[in-house]
């Protein structure tokens, strides 16, 4: 028997799958349900995905701060945080938000709070900090070529 867990875990899968697909009010349905049934970290992290892509980004932060309450070391909703604040032209609140996801203890992808520093510290004009970054991010994730590529690009800047 299915249980109310197992029930929220498939609708935020499917959520997914919906919104992968560019179905995004159908999959923001979905994520709400699944809340409705088992709030989950990840329901709320992607109900503010979501909301995100369709401009709504205090919702998104506030729906990462519901995620962030119930997993504190899940560190995808406070890079999501970084990155919708940079979105919002508030990078220097971002910088906090994206320090703490890289901290986090579970992550997605934990070279992406680095690459998110990156840009916001590019939007304040910390061209050092953010090759800092961006190095960290691709030495976490050594194939992961926006980092590789963003560095070598910054780099060439300089020059």
């Amino acid at each position: 028997m299915e249980t109310s867990s197992d029930i929220a875990r498939r609708m935020w899968e499917e959520g997914y799958q919906l919104q992968v697909s560019g179905e995004i009010e159908d999959a923001i349905q979905l994520y709400q349900a699944s809340i409705s049934f088992f709030p989950t970290a990840e329901a709320h992290t992607y109900l503010g995905w979501a909301y995100s892509l369709k401009g709504r980004f205090e919702e998104a932060i506030t729906e990462c701060k519901n995620a962030i309450q119930l997993d504190p070391q899940f560190g995808t909703p406070y890079n999501h945080i970084g990155a919708y604040l940079i979105a919002m032209n508030r990078p220097d609140e971002a910088v906090e938000w994206l320090k703490r996801a890289s901290q986090a203890q579970r992550q997605d992808n934990e070279a992406t709070p680095y690459m998110n520093l990156a840009r916001a510290y590019l939007k304040l004009g910390k061209t050092f900090p953010a090759l800092h970054a961006l190095r960290k991010a691709f030495r976490l994730n050594p194939g992961y070529l926006p980092a590789i590529n963003a560095y070598y690009e910054l780099l060439g800047r300089l020059n």
